[in-house]
């Protein structure tokens, strides 16, 4: 008998609990000013590392060796993927002891391994195709997935700044320090932030004195967060001056309460940093992948069971 690799299904649950989960729930159960340390990411890998081996020794042939071994090795490696993540991709502020956390998480995977094949041989074996509910649990995870990337992206980049609140040169609008008018210490890029509640997708540009127009570039997941309890700031748009000087800032929105302040670009650690300038559509279509998978895992699981091919044209 051959073993058994984790499903789409399996991984999709995998990546869920391990990768937007941790963000996702520190964001509802703290306070907005409190940044994220990467202790409290660790554990949902850590933990959920002996259930992933515990259901995956279930479903493996019933040799106690190839079982455990097997389930061990592969919870090992998503486990080694997830923790990866926080390390490179979205590096949370505080310190970590990895190779702890990866030893730790890889002796609870060998329990839930003996756990689960222990449990296996109990458990009554189903066959035949795979269930309509398939598409179902894929067509919710293509949504949800969608949602929670983006939300994993401006969460991690709000939680991997370096540095103070955004200092303000000046802004436009009702709430701002200054009249429209900003002036630059230094030529380069700033970020143009939106102050409270203000729409995250203004339309801005700068002007200098010789009339020189410089439209703003938006930011496609705005990182917020920004700020005291004073003035809570997003991140929307970037700007590039030529010069430094007076500049006069300009920023059409629906909302006439609207403020935008000019200051410093957030020093964002990893690979989210520049994850926050993708097309959102392309962060969509990296979380919805895991629930097309699902889908696509359905369908050929019941075309093969019917003998009729999977996608008819």
């Amino acid at each position: 008998m051959s073993v058994r690799l984790p499903g789409p299904g399996v991984l999709t649950a995998w990546l869920a609990a391990t990768v937007p989960a941790p963000l996702v729930v520190y964001e509802w159960t703290h306070r907005w000013e409190e940044e994220q340390p990467v202790s409290t990411a660790l554990w949902w890998p850590v933990l959920a590392a002996p259930a992933l081996a515990a259901v995956l020794a279930a479903r493996q042939p019933r040799r106690a060796a190839a079982a455990v071994g097997v389930s061990t090795l592969v919870t090992t490696v998503l486990l080694a993927v997830s923790l990866a993540f926080f390390r490179w991709v979205v590096p949370l502020t505080g310190e970590a002891r990895w190779g702890r956390a990866m030893l730790g998480g890889a002796a609870l995977a060998v329990a839930g391994a003996l756990i689960g094949y222990a449990a296996g041989g109990r458990l009554p074996r189903r066959a035949g195709p795979a269930s309509r509910r398939g598409y179902l649990i894929g067509g919710f995870a293509v949504v949800f997935g969608a949602l929670l990337a983006q939300s994993a992206v401006r969460l991690g980049a709000e939680d991997s700044t370096i540095g103070e609140p955004p200092r303000e040169y000046g802004g436009v609008g009702p709430y701002a320090t200054s009249a429209s008018r900003f002036t630059a210490p230094a030529a380069g890029a700033y970020a143009i932030f939106a102050l409270g509640f203000s729409p995250a997708d203004p339309e801005c540009r700068v002007t200098g004195d010789g009339s020189e127009v410089r439209t703003a570039e938006p930011v496609s997941v705005p990182p917020g967060g920004y700020g005291s309890d004073a003035a809570v700031y997003s991140w929307v748009a970037t700007v590039r001056v030529p010069t430094p000087g007076a500049w006069t800032l300009d920023c059409r929105t629906t909302d006439p309460e609207a403020s935008y302040v000019v200051g410093d670009v957030p020093q964002i650690r990893g690979a989210v940093g520049e994850m926050i300038h993708w097309p959102a559509g392309v962060i969509w279509l990296a979380g919805a992948i895991p629930g097309l998978l699902v889908v696509a895992h359905t369908a050929r699981r019941r075309a093969r069971s019917t003998g009729a091919p999977a996608i008819a044209g």
